[in-house]
């Protein structure tokens, strides 16, 4: 283990767990807390799986394709940045001092990735830049053979920026996604994970660090592939952060879409909000959902709050949410944590079809309300636009 993975693996004092949960809450087992998570870059330091991991109970480890155990030998995703002339896009090393500045695996998944890659692609915004235009970064998969990729953003102090990365294409692929947030800089993320359905497994570790006074918001939307299981990580190094970050999942039939998310509240006056939801269709269609929030002895003055909600649209699928809230000192603003998941309300239906609006299209503007409330933090509209076609494609397939 590293000397900073040593720092974060400190004992815990408390554990709290409150909120309406009604489809598969448990408590974290005694010692498990995420402060005494192995946290290195050795994949040595991280035992073999076995699927009875509390980390991977729920994921289908066979689907995986080899991306936790075996060689990441494979093409990584080519990948296409596109943006205005101020912001620098570079190809380096593994001994770039950039990466792994922003986080450390926590995981065998991410472990491997970081044993395999061979180079990074590395996105820079200027010191005190206001990027107005979405900076587009398409990582397009067009191999299955079993691969490793690193990707670094930097959004330097006093700099503004959007930056979207969209997964598409077909490929076996496991990532550590890094975003470095400069003081009082204010960086959001959209990850879209647009994969082909048929021969997808993708694994990404996202890892954000916030200077102070940063702001950070983190979009992630979840559509394609096989098996999609997706880490974002935020931690602060400087007291008055602030961290948005939303999730939005739509899970077909045979699809496995999983969202494992991580605020490490270690600095004073800092603030988080996660909210994700989920709509699911069809037999086989399993979501995870588990949103981990640790408040730190020495994180004064926190106010955070999560909430995951979740749509069953027909019969047959499966939600797996758990929120884990961990308190540590009580001199705090703030901390919550809900999570719901449901069929549509019967009452919200009945009341538009009285209105005349027949059946189908009344699921559809339920589901519609509840889902699109999450593409509006995208803040691009024609990348809105563009997923809402998509999530109607979907709901047109519930309706057969």
């Amino acid at each position: 283990m590293t000397q900073e993975g040593e720092k974060l693996a400190t004992e815990h004092s408390a554990q709290a767990q409150d909120g309406e949960v009604e489809v598969s809450v448990a408590k974290k087992p005694a010692g498990n807390s995420r402060a005494e998570r192995t946290a290195s870059y050795d994949l040595a330091d991280f035992p073999e799986l076995t699927g009875r991991e509390e980390d991977f109970r729920f994921t289908p480890l066979k689907r995986l394709k080899g991306l936790h155990a075996g060689e990441l030998t494979g093409a990584a995703p080519a990948v296409t940045v596109s943006g205005p002339d101020l912001v620098t896009v570079e190809t380096v090393g593994r001994e770039d001092p950039r990466v792994g500045a922003a986080g450390i695996p926590e995981d065998r998944l991410s472990a491997n990735a970081w044993a395999h890659f061979r180079e990074a692609t590395v996105v820079t915004i200027p010191q005190e830049a206001e990027v107005d235009e979405t900076i587009s970064v398409e990582i397009e998969g067009t191999h299955t053979e079993a691969a490793a990729q690193h990707v670094i953003v930097e959004a330097k102090p006093f700099s503004k920026a959007r930056v979207v990365l969209r997964h598409s294409g077909t490929a076996v692929v496991s990532q550590n996604i890094e975003f470095i947030v400069g003081d009082s800089a204010q960086l959001t993320v959209v990850s879209l994970q647009e994969w082909q359905d048929e021969g997808t497994a993708h694994a990404s570790a996202q890892h954000g660090k916030l200077g102070r006074d940063a702001h950070f918001k983190h979009v992630s939307v979840n559509l394609g592939g096989d098996i999609v299981r997706v880490t974002p990580a935020v931690r602060y190094t400087g007291p008055g952060g602030s961290v948005e970050m939303y999730g939005l999942t739509f899970v077909d039939d045979g699809q496995h879409l999983e969202s494992r998310l991580f605020v490490d509240h270690s600095q004073p006056n800092c603030v988080s909000r996660v909210s994700y939801k989920s709509a699911l269709q069809g037999r086989a269609a399993h979501g995870v959902w588990v949103g981990d929030v640790l408040i730190r002895p020495e994180a004064e003055g926190t106010d955070t709050y999560e909430l995951n909600r979740n749509l069953i649209l027909n019969d047959g699928p499966r939600m797996d949410s758990i929120p884990n809230l961990e308190i540590e000192t009580g001199l705090i603003e703030g901390a919550g944590h809900a999570s719901t998941t449901g069929q549509l309300d019967a009452e919200h239906l009945y009341y538009l079809m009285s209105r005349g609006i027949p059946e189908v299209e009344a699921r559809r503007l339920v589901v519609r309300g509840f889902l699109f409330e999450i593409l509006q933090q995208i803040e691009d509209e024609g990348i809105e636009a563009r997923l809402r076609d998509v999530v109607e494609a979907e709901l047109s397939n519930a309706d057969h």
